[in-house]
């Protein structure tokens, strides 16, 4: 009995110790009220110190990212189903932007826009957080693009180089090879320290499934992040999507590291913003899209850049995509993109059913940072090849109407015809630099010229495997310097000549 009062009294003594302590706090919570939802948007009332891109909370746990402010209501976009939602609902203000987990813990992980995974494998234990949207660096923070960013693709390597800090876009018809190529650039970047973000916007689950396993089985996803905003997802994640992975690659970039980020697809996203922008009543423009569409891209690309040693000096490289209807690049959207992107890589719908792949058009594609984000043995090599691509397409059509053409003429078109054969690649094969300026260099001097166009891929296949059994230096010397010197050059001609020719 005497311990039980003991145990009583010690219990006593604490409350007494935990109420004296107890602070009392009195707070003010900023409340609204649901007129109307639908659609993925809801207008409240209320809430008088509310600010755009705040985030507010339903009663069933949904947040909302508030976009337009008028004098009697506000509109916001829902991050999240609106089940449960109705009429006369109280909505608190959070007082805070939205923002998603960096780090290391999301390599290699498949998320949601807001960072949620998506993947079974668990929770993501981020221990930093970002805002998904943040201005972008001054001019004065960037340095020149100057590092080349490679693709194991032979004909944007050599005709259209890509730099670390560029904003390619990559756009033609749906099905001609776009997400192939921006695959196949993140399964290049194994071994290297560049950190790659793949986003899909809008994608069919089917060919997200089928991105994400390409990428497990050549063991890219270790350096990747997947951002995937399904089509039955609300428009607001779409919507959030493309900036929610810039942000995740910004982490790693303001560390000094280099990242590569892929926006698959741009168009559907400029899509999804029109569509918010109709439900949130803004007037329409130009094909119905809102006044602020250019805005909308332009802020998302310039985040991208080689930065400044005071910002790290790190790079994002941005591989954006879009989509053209009936191969029109003249399109509101293709041209706004074409506009704020320092290059664009067009692919032909009329090359890929002819089975010309990746089915680049080698006239429309074009690179502003050029022969400056690649090595002097690569420029050096793939000095001529535009050139005379240039000069074959003049000549083509003589040849297909079976008209007479001087020696000269027939010259051009064989080594146009021979070049085109030896820029086709197949998927998931990316081919380092040094097997390219090999092959390269053989057909641009004239070594394939004699060869039937249905032997080149034998011929290219096994010139390069008999550099690496019986001339591993010629390699190995490439990839010290990435300079091709007279002395490598020579050696690099007698071991074509002894491939083609059997000579020691």
């Amino acid at each position: 009995m005497v311990e039980e009062d003991m145990g009583l009294g010690e219990l006593l003594s604490l409350v007494r110790k935990l109420a004296h302590e107890h602070k009392h706090k009195t707070e003010i919570i900023d409340v609204g009220t649901v007129l109307r939802v639908g659609e993925g948007v809801a207008t409240i009332s209320g809430l008088p110190r509310a600010m755009t891109d705040e985030l507010v909370e339903f009663p069933n746990g949904v947040h909302g990212l508030i976009l337009n402010l008028d004098h009697d209501w506000i509109d916001c976009i829902l991050l999240g189903p609106d089940e449960g939602i109705q009429g006369g609902d109280l909505v608190t203000s959070l007082g805070r932007r939205v923002e998603v987990p960096v780090g290391e813990a999301l390599l290699g992980r498949v998320v949601d826009p807001l960072g949620k995974p998506l993947d079974g494998k668990g929770p993501i234990r981020a221990n930093r957080f970002r805002f998904i949207e943040r201005e972008a660096p001054s001019v004065v923070d960037r340095r020149p693009v100057s590092r080349p960013l490679l693709t194991g693709i032979k004909a944007i390597d050599s005709l259209i180089p890509i730099g670390k800090g560029q904003r390619e876009l990559i756009i033609g018809d749906r099905q001609t090879g776009k997400t192939a190529i921006a695959i196949d650039a993140i399964i290049n970047q194994r071994g290297s320290d560049v950190v790659c973000v793949y986003v899909s916007i809008g994608q069919k689950k089917a060919a997200v499934k089928e991105v994400i396993r390409a990428l497990e089985e050549h063991g890219a996803m270790e350096h990747t992040i997947v951002v995937v905003a399904d089509p039955d997802d609300p428009p607001a994640l779409s919507y959030l999507a493309p900036y929610a992975g810039c942000t995740m690659a910004e982490e790693f970039v303001y560390q000094g590291r280099d990242a590569l980020i892929v926006y698959d697809d741009l168009s559907k996203h400029a899509d999804s913003y029109r569509e918010l922008s109709l439900l949130l009543r803004r007037p329409p423009g130009r094909e119905a899209y809102p006044g602020d569409i250019f805005y909308l891209h332009s802020r998302l690309m310039e985040r991208a850049g080689q930065f400044s040693e005071e910002l790290g000096g790190g790079s994002l490289t941005t591989l954006a995509i879009g989509e053209t209807k009936m191969g029109n690049i003249a399109a509101y959207i293709p041209t706004n993109l074409i506009s704020m992107t320092d290059g664009q890589i067009y692919l032909d719908p009329d090359l890929f059913n002819l089975g010309f792949k990746p089915a680049i058009d080698v006239g429309l594609s074009v690179s502003r940072v050029g022969g400056q984000a690649q090595t002097e043995a690569m420029r050096r090599v793939s000095r001529k090849l535009r050139l005379e691509l240039a000069q074959y397409h003049e000549v083509e059509s003589f040849a297909r109407f079976g008209t007479e053409v001087d020696e000269a003429t027939r010259r051009q078109i064989v080594r146009g015809e021979r070049l085109r054969e030896v820029f086709k690649q197949k998927q998931f094969v990316p081919m380092p630099q040094e097997h390219q300026i090999a092959i390269l260099y053989a057909v641009s001097e004239g070594y394939l010229d004699d060869l039937p166009l249905e032997e080149v891929a034998d011929f290219e296949a096994g010139l390069l495997r008999f550099i690496e059994a019986e001339h591993p230096s010629i390699y190995r010397r490439l990839t010290e310097r990435w300079e091709l010197d007279k002395e490598l050059e020579r050696d690099l001609r007698g071991a074509i000549e002894a491939f083609k020719f059997g000579t020691s």
